[in-house]
């Protein structure tokens, strides 16, 4: 058998490079819940707002975990948004994985 030459053992590391980074592709959604101005947002005056948050999943690709990384106003849309994105879900793969969403609020 021949030895590899150095191109073929290059070729070879960028298609499991390239393997491995499919892997980690970002998870595909696959169902989404839409989120719902709050009533108490809306009574507090408040018309618009903004929240940064990560989602922990599980294997089979159900939202186990919601957490608020940032938000303007600070509390307003928590609740509204952790009840929205515990509906999600995206496909299976790794358990643990998580995705970043930004959300943008305004009322209509």
């Amino acid at each position: 058998m021949p030895t590899p030459t150095r191109a073929t053992r290059v070729a070879a590391a960028l298609a499991a490079l390239a393997l491995s980074f499919g892997a980690l592709a970002a998870p595909k959604l696959l169902n989404r819940v839409e989120l719902e101005f709050p009533r108490e947002a809306r009574a507090a005056g408040v018309d618009r707002g903004s929240v940064k948050a990560r989602m922990t999943l599980d294997a089979s690709g159900e939202v186990v975990k919601v957490d608020i990384v940032d938000a303007t106003p600070r509390r307003v849309f928590d609740r509204a948004v952790v009840r929205a994105l515990s509906q999600w879900r995206y496909d299976a793969g790794e358990n643990g994985r998580t995705v970043d969403v930004d959300l943008d609020f305004k009322l209509q």
